[in-house]
């Protein structure tokens, strides 16, 4: 039964690294109604840039606050640039542009810092937490522990932020209507803005997690499809949902590739690249708004 627990709480920590990549789509989508194509790049982005910006030899904090600024400044960037002139344009032209961006962010950070594979130490030990296999007798990463903990902060910052500022429900009457926000006087951009920053804050927190534990390079701008499963199961619109479909993925996932691989004789392989997916297929036919996503009904 402990083996159990084990794959089981693996599983749910792992979940908690992909809902980290989840909440900058949602946070985007909320705003403007358009998926970010350029959220897996904006993960690589921000870790090569605080890597990058470590090997200049500046110390881990004063870096992690420079490499937050320039999150905040290409977020406003982005806003002014791109998306400005497209406000109240059909939603395919913003996904158009977020496609752009993503070649663009891809292009501009391996530019800049360089395309080699970087290790990125933040002293955390991928080893079993020795205090909870002594209480519980199971094995549970330490640096799992750490990725939940730090989601847990940015989740409650977030929920604050977003639901008790008068951000947050300027960001809501935006969500609803771009066009009767901008009627009632809600600065649209002044709000796009605010997101996308909040967007590039996740896109570092998940680029530094995973850039420790896959390396800085190329790859970890595909993290992202690791968030799609997550979506679909948890919803566009909802961040309690990012965090909720992660970790009912995470935790299928590995149950999956445990028990089913072992049931099947190993004849099934690699159970646990597309086990997420088809789970996700699968409750789409049942609930296509997803767990917490919002069922929007046009009356004619």
């Amino acid at each position: 039964m402990n083996f159990f627990f084990e794959v089981l709480f693996g599983g749910l920590l792992s979940g908690i690294m992909y809902s980290l990549v989840a909440l900058g789509f949602v946070l985007i989508y909320k705003a403007s109604g358009v998926f970010n194509f350029a959220q897996g790049s904006m993960v690589l982005f921000a870790a090569l840039t605080f890597v990058g910006i470590l090997e200049l030899g500046v110390p881990f904090w004063p870096a992690l606050l420079l490499c937050l600024l320039v999150m905040m400044l290409l977020a406003v960037g982005i806003e002014r640039i791109v998306l400005r002139p497209l406000v109240n344009q059909p939603p395919i032209a913003l996904f158009m542009a977020t496609i752009g961006l993503s070649y663009l962010l891809e292009g501009l950070g391996q530019g800049i810092w360089g395309t080699q594979v970087r290790a990125l130490d933040l002293g955390i030990e991928d080893l079993p937490n020795e205090m909870i296999q002594e209480a519980l007798g199971i094995q549970v990463s330490t640096f799992d522990l750490f990725s939940a903990g730090c989601a847990a902060v940015l989740v409650g910052g977030l929920a604050l932020f977003f639901n008790k500022t008068r951000v947050g429900l300027a960001l809501r009457a935006v969500a609803d209507d771009h066009q009767a926000a901008l009627a009632v006087g809600i600065p649209l951009q002044h709000v796009w803005a605010i997101v996308w920053a909040a967007a590039g804050l996740v896109a570092l927190v998940a680029g530094l997690l995973w850039g420790s534990r896959l390396g800085v390079q190329f790859s970890l701008s595909l993290v992202a499809l690791k968030a799609l499963p997550v979506l679909i199961l948890g919803g566009f619109t909802s961040v309690a949902g990012a965090i909720v479909g992660g970790l009912i993925i995470g935790a299928s996932e590995k149950l999956a590739e445990v028990y089913i691989s072992t049931f099947t004789g190993g004849a099934v392989a690699a159970i646990e690249n597309w086990f997420p997916y088809m789970l996700a297929l699968l409750f789409l036919l049942v609930r296509p708004q997803g767990l917490f996503g919002e069922k929007i009904i046009e009356r004619v």
